[in-house]
């Protein structure tokens, strides 16, 4: 099945929904979405792109994201949504990677840099040949049908520990996030805005699709982007906002509401991922908001699904255990098995700790033409994700760190996460990250960056005070690093690598 069918049948049962708004006007209702998406697929066949070709699009959230993604699969062909904060020449990498056709750019990025690869061409968004080739038609074909593990996205990975890889991921892949996301992340209602404030490229696009299904509107920020004040505004004059955030969106977002005297009104739900969300932050988004959150984590090899906290269990006070379950990432999804496997594959007890795996409709069928490293991911069927967790005996499971970032000071396995939930805890730090940094006598000592609260001061001498009375000594860290702000990608995330370099220069 060809998941553009879905728009097909949206377009045909609510023709006149509003489907995408810029800020609070309305783009296009449903028909013309997808007339439009439609008319873009027969000018892409018109340049030689079939089923099975490649198709990257390299922009900012923008208006004809959707149907950009539509057209690709009207045609059978696969979309490659490429992080628009990347270097062109980092683009151009995916580009050849992944022998791309045709690019969707802005304003034609690639050609005025000298970046378009041999036998890739590019369509400028911004141009009047754009313009022409999505002007709707009269009529409306059904989208051809597909088998299941046909390639509709082709996800590069952030390329944190060398070159991104393409994970392949299949109509089939994500037609079960999307029943998943129905199911157990949020029920989409009629009136119910989804915003995208994070980029589309990733966890925030695919997330498109079950509303797509649902007819629902679909809001693109004037902004582009995550604007706290936009957001707020919004949500007063649209109501029913739905979106995805990375934890430092959220912690922005409650700063900024407490500004504002802003209590939520007009969100409906925040599905929050893509990093640590740690407690203190947690408890202070609750009682800023109430229950507006639910938690989901995923990689992008089972996309967005692998497991959920559902919003009652978030805001949750009443279990006797609810505060290890708020700390967790919840239980499995429901297309998704997950397994916690020792260093010998054999699975753990509830309680201990080892790599999470995962099984099930929603993992990738593989990397693009790297069959060695899906070989190596993807074991017995079972996914190594490469993350460490643990999972208690309710099936809860407790993230402790990525296996790449784990401390070992000493012989003894430190988890960044637990030094900096305990760092959070001190009033005057409003951002912290954790890292190793190699020691001879040790193998690897701890460091913190510290962000502090705007306007005050803090010192390492009362933080490692402050870490005696929370943690292990060998725990605490041997060194902090004021900073001014973490750096991080466009979702969200801390880079680590960043700050490993800075670490060896600021010594």
């Amino acid at each position: 099945m060809n998941i553009a069918q879905w728009l097909y049948q949206s377009a045909l049962a609510r023709p006149s929904a509003p489907a995408i708004k810029v800020g609070e006007g309305v783009f296009c209702d449903y028909a013309t979405l997808a007339r439009r998406a439609e008319a873009l697929s027969r000018h892409l066949a018109g340049r030689g792109v079939g089923a099975g070709d490649r198709v990257a699009l390299f922009a900012a959230n923008c208006a004809e994201y959707l149907e950009i993604l539509h057209a690709c699969w009207w045609i059978g062909a696969t979309v490659v949504p490429v992080n628009y904060k990347l270097h062109p020449r980092e683009a151009a990498w995916i580009l050849e990677d992944c022998a791309a056709r045709v690019i969707l750019t802005r304003s034609g990025e690639m050609a005025d840099a000298g970046l378009l690869p041999e036998g890739c061409a590019e369509i400028a968004i911004d141009s009047e040949a754009y313009r022409v080739a999505a002007r709707p038609g009269a009529d409306l074909t059904r989208p051809p049908s597909l088998q299941g593990d046909a390639v509709a996205w082709l996800f590069y990975t952030s390329g944190t520990t060398g070159r991104p890889k393409g994970v392949m991921l299949s109509h089939a892949n994500l037609m079960a996030m999307s029943f998943s996301y129905a199911m157990d992340v949020d029920r989409i209602e009629p009136g119910d805005h989804s915003l995208y404030a994070a980029p589309m490229s990733h966890g925030a696009g695919l997330y498109a699709l079950p509303y797509i299904r649902a007819g629902a509107a679909h809001v693109i920020p004037v902004s582009g982007g995550f604007d706290p004040a936009e957001i707020i505004g919004l949500a007063g004059s649209l109501g029913g906002l739905c979106f995805f955030a990375a934890p430092t969106m959220v912690k922005r977002l409650v700063t900024a509401a407490k500004a504002a005297g802003f209590a939520g009104e007009g969100i409906k739900s925040i599905v929050y991922g893509g990093g640590p969300m740690y407690g203190a932050d947690l408890d202070e988004a609750l009682a800023q908001f109430g229950p507006r959150f639910i938690q989901i984590y995923g990689q992008g090899e089972t996309p967005m699904t692998i497991s959920v906290l559902p919003r009652d269990l978030v805001a949750d006070r009443s279990h006797p255990d609810w505060r290890a379950r708020r700390d967790s990432v919840g239980f499995a999804q429901a297309p998704v098995e997950v397994e916690i496997r020792g260093a010998d594959g054999a699975r753990l007890p509830p309680g201990e700790t080892g790599e999470i795996m995962v099984r099930g409709a929603t993992v990738m069928l593989g990397y693009w033409n790297r069959p060695e490293a899906t070989a190596e991911t993807i074991v017995d069927g079972w996914l190594r994700t490469g993350d460490l967790g643990r999972m208690d005996a309710d099936g809860f499971l407790t993230l402790t760190d990525r296996s790449k970032d784990v401390i070992i000071s000493g012989g003894t396995n430190i988890y960044p996460r637990e030094v900096e939930e305990a760092l959070l805890l001190h009033p005057e730090v409003h951002e912290v990250s954790v890292i190793g940094t190699p020691d001879p006598d040790w193998g690897e000592s701890v460091v913190a960056f510290v962000v502090t609260v705007p306007g005050r001061d803090c010192d390492a001498a009362t933080l490692d005070g402050w870490c005696r009375t929370q943690i292990a000594a060998f725990k605490r860290p041997k060194r902090y690093i004021f900073t001014d702000a973490l750096p991080k990608n466009s979702y969200g995330k801390v880079l680590k690598t960043e700050l490993r370099e800075r670490a060896g220069t600021e010594v």
